[in-house]
């Protein structure tokens, strides 16, 4: 039989939890005997969307049989996945809530499902961190992801759902990599205002935007400011093993949040699909948790708060 020819395309490579995300895809596609390919859209939607409509647009012998995708822009790129499906090429969403899906299924033409974290639960994960950092209230410096990216507004919509009233929130932008929170944060500093607000945690959307933070508050000239930005708990979000639980392990984080990447269950899922004719669900969620757990992570800050107190 002829092995599966699946396409996945990923928002960026300069990012910890993209990168895993291509991993498992390739550990997924050994095991599962399936020929991959991978692409990368530099954070540009319009890319993203060239990119795959070349491939779409091949002749029909060079098709995928599946395209497997992470959305850049906040459409999911309804125009693509409709010449994909008229091209019969499975088309499966990873991390966005397309609302085209479910009409395309009934079309029953190929394949077609999403495959997603539970964004805005964990924006209320993290909420629930703010609390267990600031019982007493305070204020939040907070990374957020690409504007029109559903999963940044989602998280966002989420975190402000369980964060305490007494928590206040400033918003930076960042692009999902440390660079851009970097140079966010650097921008930020050189405004006057940046130091007329006290803050009490930096928290960002992903774990790479939170190194990106320190990084800009490693780098300011006075020690003294530095010292005391960089004194606060960072958090963040992905929580790999490798790199946000280690980071939290060795102190450069105070707490993340594990989201398992879903490439490899979207190439199991699929597979299954294409070679036994059973239509998946049409939404699968995989379960994000806290790192360290809410209740170590507020015991840990008690404990600094009283060493700082002596």
């Amino acid at each position: 039989m002829k092995p599966l020819n699946i396409l996945v395309s990923l928002t960026n490579d300069d990012n910890d939890y993209q990168v895993e995300q291509a991993k498992a895809a390739e550990e997924a596609a050994r095991r599962l005997g399936v020929k991959l390919q991978i692409v990368y859209a530099d954070n540009d939607s319009i890319t993203q969307s060239q990119q795959l409509l070349k491939v779409i647009q091949s002749p029909s012998g060079s098709h995928p049989d599946g395209i497997i995708f992470e959305p850049v822009g906040s459409t999911a790129l309804p125009k693509v996945a409709q010449a994909a499906a008229s091209a019969n090429i499975a088309w499966v969403v990873l991390n966005s809530d397309a609302d085209y899906v479910k009409p395309m299924r009934q079309q029953g033409r190929v394949p077609v499902f999403t495959i997603t974290s539970d964004h805005q639960e964990i924006g209320r994960i993290q909420g629930r961190q703010l609390a267990a950092l600031l019982p007493q209230g305070g204020s939040v410096l907070y990374i957020h992801g690409p504007a029109e990216n559903p999963a940044a507004k989602l998280r966002a919509s989420g975190m402000y759902q369980t964060k305490p009233e007494q928590v206040q929130v400033k918003v930076l932008k960042g692009q999902w990599t440390e660079a851009s929170a970097c140079k966010a944060v650097t921008s930020w500093l050189r405004l006057s205002t940046s130091f007329q607000t006290h803050f009490d945690v930096i928290a960002a959307q992903d774990d790479s935007m939170a190194v990106g933070a320190k990084r800009a508050f490693q780098d300011l000239p006075n020690s003294s400011s530095r010292d005391r930005w960089l004194s606060l708990p960072f958090i963040g979000c992905d929580g790999l093993p490798a790199t946000g639980q280690a980071w939290v392990r060795s102190g450069l984080l105070a707490a993340t949040i594990y989201i398992p990447p879903n490439t490899g269950l979207a190439l199991e899922l699929l597979a299954d699909a294409l070679r036994a004719g059973v239509m998946p669900p049409e939404v699968t969620f995989t379960t994000a948790q806290s790192y360290p757990d809410f209740d170590v992570l507020g015991e840990t800050q008690a404990e600094k708060a009283r060493i700082l107190s002596l």
